[in-house]
């Protein structure tokens, strides 16, 4: 007997046999056992999934020697001739040879009138019926609507919008859906365990994301791989047959990313091109992973979905999934599909590779916003200063744990503190204690840079005094002297912490003539009296503010919080 292929071989004979369609499969077994049958039925979907297959099986269900049942019995004549594709009864008809209306009239039209031979049924499978002609569906209306008793069209299509609206309104439409890779996985487990086949589950695996949501595809596939391999099929294998890209160079081009490791990256692109893979098939699976990834930041118990890594990758995709944020990923994301597009029509593919794996190295050194208005400057700007940064898990925290961080670093100086390099002492800077001045402002450099430099550094003047350091702004700059008031404590923090004692810390604005009022215990209760009244015409301010609608919607679009609020 000639050799029959696994697609046809495994072809499902029953509904229970159909997988992945639940949902049309159960409405037909009802419609069956209920005797609520229609005349015409259109099956819809993509290729692969079990459309004509359906419309088999509804066949002998309508004319099993049981029948009408949602169980046909499979050994009967009518039942066995229709699986084969014999019975005199039951005629599929491809559509792209029958789009005339002289063969619509010759094949259908002109035998509706005579019964069947020996079934219950006359019925009529019409493969790809979109690709009849408008006046051979003008030709079938009639017919459609109101056939014969004895007479049913079944119709299957992998282009619905292409039947006309006045077939489908006579029709009961069923539309397929694609198959899930857990689903197809575990029918080819089945296949090959019946066959006598040993192969891992990360093989099949691979086949069944290769079939993209096809049974017949996976199981075309997994008669290819079968072929090359014989009883043994190693992953190795599969991606040689079908011309996968490995997921090992897949996971080591990311991993080089994360290390910003721009050699490798384009050692990795070489090899891809040597090893022969479609650069735009090697984007697409990037941009595979790099979903996989985000999906794994969002839900970190997905790690043991297969869908999403095999048992042999999980651990180095869990590591790599804490290395991005998610603002990484989907800018990743957006930049591999555009790579993907501008490689299909780009004379040199190679290049466009290498400079989408450059681009996202840079990519990943942009700063949040959020991240500068707090001062902390994000993980890139910390990496640039030699400053070792927060895993994911601990970003959120910072903000919270700032305060009591301060406090306890107050109580026991860190030696890096105290061997600090003293900081340039600008113009207009005194003297005075400057060793005092010099560590103070080392250590604000050193722990919140962006405020040192967009604030402290644009003091007038620093004047040390015994146990006060007073920091002197311009008049223009009162907006930076409300925002150094607010960061007061904890520079009055790290002057304990640099000195080993307490040390006040004021700030005063000079007058338009550059000189500033000196400091006094009157001008601090003063200046006392003037905080506290500028913090509660602030608070007034910012209820007003929070209350506004403008203010609320932005707040929903952009993840951040108000600081401070300031009248213009």
């Amino acid at each position: 007997m000639a050799y029959q292929v696994i697609a046809r071989k495994w072809r499902p004979q029953k509904f229970d046999d159909v997988v992945g369609q639940q949902a049309v499969t159960r409405t037909l077994r009802n419609a069956l056992k209920s005797n609520r049958l229609a005349q015409a039925f259109v099956f819809a979907g993509p290729r692969g999934i079990g459309k004509t297959t359906t419309a088999r099986i509804l066949a002998r269900a309508l004319n099993c020697v049981n029948g009408p049942t949602a169980d046909p019995c499979g050994t009967c004549d009518a039942c066995v001739e229709i699986a084969e594709g014999r019975d005199m009864d039951v005629l599929e008809i491809d559509a792209a040879t029958h789009t005339g209306i002289d063969n619509i009239r010759e094949v259908i039209i002109s035998g509706l009138a005579i019964s069947p031979v020996r079934n219950r049924y006359k019925v009529f499978i019409i493969d790809e019926v979109h690709q009849l002609s408008p006046q051979s569906f003008n030709a079938l209306l009639k017919s459609i609507e109101e056939p014969p008793s004895h007479v049913i069209f079944m119709m299957a299509t992998t282009e619905l919008d292409k039947i006309p609206d006045t077939v489908l309104s006579r029709s009961q439409v069923y539309e397929l859906r694609t198959i899930g890779t857990k689903a197809i996985a575990e029918q080819l487990r089945r296949i090959v365990d019946a066959e006598g086949i040993e192969v891992s589950d990360d093989s099949l695996q691979l086949v069944a994301r290769d079939a993209d949501g096809s049974m017949r595809d996976a199981q075309s596939k997994l008669d290819q791989v079968i072929a090359f391999t014989g009883t043994t099929i190693r992953a190795d294998d599969v991606a040689t047959v079908l011309g996968l890209v490995g997921r090992d160079l897949l996971l080591d081009a990311v991993e080089a990313v994360a290390d910003e490791d721009a050699p490798a990256a384009f050692a990795l692109t070489a090899r891809a091109v040597e090893m022969g893979y479609d650069l735009r098939a090697v984007c697409r699976e990037l941009s595979r992973v790099v979903r996989d990834l985000l999906v794994l930041t969002v839900d970190p118990s997905r790690i043991s979905d297969p869908e999403i890594a095999g048992e042999s990758e999980r651990d180095r995709l869990k590591t790599l999934a804490g290395r991005f944020s998610r603002e990484d990923l989907l800018r990743a994301f957006d930049l591999l599909t555009k790579a993907e597009a501008d490689i299909r029509t780009a004379a040199q593919p190679r290049y466009h590779l290498e400079m989408a794996f450059l681009r996202w190295i840079y990519l990943r050194k942009l700063v949040p916003i959020e991240d500068l208005i707090a001062g902390t400057g994000g993980p890139a700007l910390r990496q640039a200063q030699g400053i070792p940064s927060a895993s994911r898990d601990e970003r959120p925290a910072l903000r919270a744990t700032s305060a009591s961080a301060s406090s306890k670093s107050a109580a026991s100086p860190s030696p890096a503190a105290k061997t600090s390099t003293p900081a340039p002492v600008g113009p207009g800077f005194s003297r005075t204690d400057a060793n005092l001045k010099d560590a103070l402002l080392a250590e604000i450099r050193k722990s919140k840079n962006v405020f040192y430099n967009t604030v402290v550094a644009q003091a007038q003047k620093i004047e040390v005094g015994g146990d006060r350091v007073t920091f002197t702004f311009s008049p223009n700059h009162r907006t930076l002297r409300d925002v150094f008031e607010q960061n007061r404590a904890w520079i009055e923090s790290a002057a304990q912490q640099v000195s080993g004692r307490k040390i006040a810390v004021t700030s005063v604005q000079s007058d338009p003539s550059g000189s500033a009022a000196p400091a006094s215990p009157v001008d601090d209760a003063a200046q006392k009296a003037s905080d506290k009244k500028s913090a509660d015409k602030k608070s007034a301010l910012r209820e007003q503010a929070m209350a506004d609608a403008g203010v609320q919607t932005m707040l929903e679009v952009f993840p951040a919080e108000i600081r401070d609020v300031e009248e213009m």
